[in-house]
């Protein structure tokens, strides 16, 4: 496709995430906060961790349950334990991603097997249609081996976590919202275009440096929701910049959240908060 012809989305919005804790009392950034579900619609939440100090993470995420979603957590540096309610146990390291679809239910914990130096990372909520809210819970652990890296000429770097980027298949592939999920590393000055399919929902996250698209600067800590008019999105990094880009299909679904259950209406919460009170969660 010639120059003229690509149109790169463009910034509809840009959102600064706010500081909040979860779990046993992690400090963590929300960035992606319920009354964007709609718009960013089959993502339901993004957070990052990130800090040195252990008290902002020792305690981390003990048992909880889910329903309705997936939970995608990847870690750029440290080490958490994962344990569920289905036998499933496994070490997410730096350069990791853990991939768990809660379906129908699960109650996991998620703790550091560090007591020093730095954890910093992402957890994304994705969003399952009604016809699969209700299938078995499944967990995979990808270790940074096995997700696919791509290194440019001009020293840029491309994991693909999933979906695709040009020929390169991601490490997942999910039929039910074909999410596509990058970490970019892009040195200053350098430039990419990556497609992203039409009508599917998009947003980038600067967490490092900063990025220009079609001429807004998008700084660290910052997520630009991009508009759905274009053939993908073109980035120039105004620094070397570390980011996401995430797009997704939306399902078009009603949302109904509380806490960690997402479902499509008030009466399936309801049923999921007794299934776990009486222990039938699962």
């Amino acid at each position: 496709m010639s120059e003229q012809q690509w149109q790169s989305r463009t910034v509809e919005q840009q959102v600064r995430g706010t500081p909040t804790s979860d779990g046993a009392g992690v400090k963590l950034t929300r960035v992606l906060t319920q009354n964007l579900q709609r718009r960013l619609d089959p993502f339901l939440m993004l957070d990052e961790f990130r800090s040195d100090n252990p008290g902002d993470y020792i305690a981390g995420f003990p048992s909880h349950p889910h329903r309705g979603f997936e939970t995608v957590t990847y870690m750029l540096a440290g080490r958490m334990r994962h344990r569920d309610s289905g036998g499933n146990e496994g070490l997410l390291a730096s350069g990791g991603v853990q991939w768990m679809t809660a379906g129908r239910g699960v109650i996991h914990s998620e703790m550091p097997e560090q007591s020093d130096g730095l954890m910093h990372g992402f957890q994304l909520w994705i969003n399952l249609p009604a016809a699969r809210k209700m299938i078995p819970a499944a967990y995979r652990d990808i270790p940074a081996g096995d997700i696919p890296l791509l290194t440019g000429h001009d020293g840029a770097t491309v994991k693909v976590i999933a979906g695709h980027y040009g020929a390169q298949a991601g490490v997942m592939q999910v039929l039910d919202t074909t999410p596509l999920y990058l970490d970019m590393q892009l040195p200053a000055g350098s430039s990419r275009e990556v497609a992203i399919t039409p009508g599917h929902n998009a947003f980038v996250y600067v967490y490092q440096g900063s990025v220009q698209i079609e001429g807004v600067a998008v700084a660290a800590q910052q997520m630009a929701i991009l508009g759905n008019e274009g053939a993908g999105v073109r980035l120039h990094a105004a620094t070397d910049v570390s980011l996401l880009l995430l797009s997704g299909r939306p399902l078009h679904e009603p949302i109904a959240q509380y806490g960690p259950f997402v479902m499509n209406s008030h009466a399936e919460l309801e049923q999921a908060m007794a299934d776990y009170q009486q222990g039938r969660l699962l």
